[in-house]
């Protein structure tokens, strides 16, 4: 009623978190399936489990010969490699600028869930449906809750650590304290 033209947009942070999770539920199958125990440090997909999660724009040749390894040694149902191919999807998808460019990464990452066969994907895929509108408003906007949640982390952070404040005026102080540091080294 008093903000009309006012949209529900998702997190893109809390997107990829979901498709990691998705990929790291099914690196522990996978280790159960294959070694009937759970990853330990002598297993690749275990040791490498931190480069599975990374952004593959963000790995080095070596980090991606890694992973090739990973997926050469211990995937053998192929299963990883594609919700890894899932996952990847996700961020292509949040990065796109447009709505087309946005559908037409949607259908790409459709094929791959349906690829993949995966409940851990599927799951996945019918999130991403479930909130595809505020996807859009996302992709055109690119609005995020990001800054508002890094605020209310940092309070709650005072909160927990609370050096020896009595009176709630205090805290609201150092609250106001530190997010007027924050701006003015974010706004020289």
């Amino acid at each position: 009623m008093w903000l009309p033209r006012t949209a529900v947009s998702v997190d893109h942070f809390h997107l990829v978190q979901l498709a990691n999770q998705a990929l790291t539920e099914v690196r522990q199958q996978l280790s159960h399936q294959v070694r009937g125990r759970r990853g330990r440090a002598v297993d690749p997909a275990w040791a490498h489990r931190m480069l599975l999660l990374r952004a593959s724009d963000t790995l080095s040749d070596r980090a991606r010969a890694k992973l090739e390894t990973v997926f050469a040694t211990d995937d053998p149902t192929r299963k990883l490699k594609a919700a890894w191919g899932v996952k990847e999807q996700v961020r292509t998808l949040l990065r796109t600028g447009s709505l087309k460019d946005a559908e037409l990464a949607k259908e790409e990452l459709e094929r791959l869930v349906k690829e993949s066969n995966q409940p851990e994907t599927t799951r996945l895929w019918r999130t991403i449906c479930r909130w595809w509108k505020e996807i859009e408003v996302l992709i055109v906007t690119g609005a995020t809750t990001g800054k508002v949640e890094a605020n209310n982390t940092s309070i709650k952070q005072i909160k927990r650590t609370g050096p020896g404040f009595v009176k709630s005026t205090n805290y609201t102080t150092r609250i106001m304290l530190r997010s007027a540091a924050r701006t003015a080294v974010n706004h020289p």
